[in-house]
């Protein structure tokens, strides 16, 4: 993952209007409408430590949720070809049920012109509230018959959808 994207997707969860405007100007109005619902009510956005575990943690009055970025050329991500990343996966299932937390997987397309984030979840239980449906409608992972992950982006959420969805 690239710290550029990470940045990148840390201030638009900010609602830094610089970047939104950046990132929105090839977005349709309804798309930038969405993004810039965000600065109605931002999240406090921090960088987690750590090589493998998750790259954002989002807190706000109403929702928190773990963030793992994942970019690529490919439209595929196939966490088969990395066993650390089916183990990171995992780890991210179990803590995020011990405490009742949304993971999120933002998945973001290169060279790609619009919304080119996507958004994922993982199928976990013991979550309540806004965080239980919000789970509910971000597509799930999914998970071939060999039990490996698989990320297409696009059966994912748009960012702009996901952000609308939290500004409810």
């Amino acid at each position: 993952m690239s710290s550029k994207y990470e940045r990148e997707l840390r201030a638009i969860l900010r609602g830094d209007r610089k970047i939104l405007e950046k990132v929105t100007k090839t977005c349709t109005a309804e798309e930038k409408e969405k993004y810039m619902s965000i600065l109605r009510k931002p999240f406090i956005v921090v960088r987690a430590a750590g090589s493998y575990g998750v790259d954002l943690v989002a807190v706000r009055d109403d929702i928190s949720f773990l963030v793992e970025i994942k970019s690529s050329n490919s439209d595929t991500i196939r966490f088969s070809r990395n066993e650390i990343l089916k183990k990171q996966a995992f780890n991210i299932i179990d803590e995020c049920e011990r405490a009742g937390i949304l993971p999120v997987y933002a998945f973001r397309l290169k060279r790609r012109r619009g919304d080119a984030w996507r958004m994922f979840t993982l199928d976990i239980k013991n979550l309540k509230g806004k965080a239980k449906d919000v789970h509910k409608t971000v597509p799930k992972i999914k998970v071939s018959k060999d039990n490996n992950f698989v990320m297409r982006w696009k059966e994912g959420m748009q960012l702009s959808d996901f952000i609308h969805l939290l500004s409810k």
